[in-house]
């Protein structure tokens, strides 16, 4: 099977992994420094996840979470 980069499949990409009171997300891609953040889960902070994701050009995100947490991260 060949192997193929992360960079090949998707340029710019986000996993995020969500917490009942905190949400981590780490991006990564072409032309980025692979970078980790973490913030709260008021829409304040989420917001300011989507900010970050828009200025460094993410094209793909991927979330796991458990339970209804996931709902709001998705909703901003």
């Amino acid at each position: 099977m060949k192997t193929v980069p992360f960079e090949q499949v998707i340029l710019r990409g986000c996993g995020i992994d969500v917490h009942k009171d905190m949400v981590v997300a780490t991006i990564s891609g072409e032309g980025l420094k692979t970078e980790t953040r973490s913030y709260k889960t008021f829409s304040s902070s989420l917001t300011e996840l989507k900010e970050w994701l828009l200025s460094s050009g993410i094209t793909h995100v991927a979330m796991e979470s458990t339970g209804v947490y996931w709902k709001p991260v998705y909703k901003i």
